[in-house]
């Protein structure tokens, strides 16, 4: 066999060995996107509803000053289709402690790319904090 056809014979494996590579390839770049986003927004939760709680517990909050707070970081990051639950839903001088929650489902709005391994899941944040008393 010459050089000539020993490289073309060659091109043919190599067409075939790309063809066989590349979708794993692929796949395990697309899943770590996916897996990346879904640890930013888990941390981004965690954070927000800590940011909310942190807010509710001051002398004079409100549950409107806890869901403006826990929204404003979750806008800032891009995050859609929160439910974010204040309890309780009215903050009384005599309230004892304030609990945020978010949920934030994974859809194609939360994503870099559109989700296949957590899609259809919701990812949840709960953060409870004790009054400031204000005394």
């Amino acid at each position: 066999m010459t050089r000539a056809a020993s490289r073309n014979h060659r091109r043919g494996s190599v067409t075939v060995e790309f063809a066989i590579a590349a979708p794993v390839f692929f796949m395990f770049v697309f899943a770590t996107f996916e897996f990346s986003r879904v640890n930013m927004i888990r941390n981004t939760i965690e954070n927000a509803a800590y940011e909310g709680a942190r807010r509710g517990v001051l002398p004079g909050a409100t549950a409107a000053n806890c869901e403006a707070m826990t929204q404003d970081l979750l806008d800032n990051v891009g995050i859609a289709n929160t439910t974010i639950t204040v309890i309780p839903s009215v903050i009384q001088d005599d309230t004892d402690e304030v609990t945020v929650r978010v949920d934030v489902p994974i859809t194609a709005a939360n994503g870099y790319i559109t989700p296949s391994y957590y899609l259809g899941k919701t990812l949840r944040a709960t953060v409870t904090l004790p009054r400031e008393t204000g005394n």
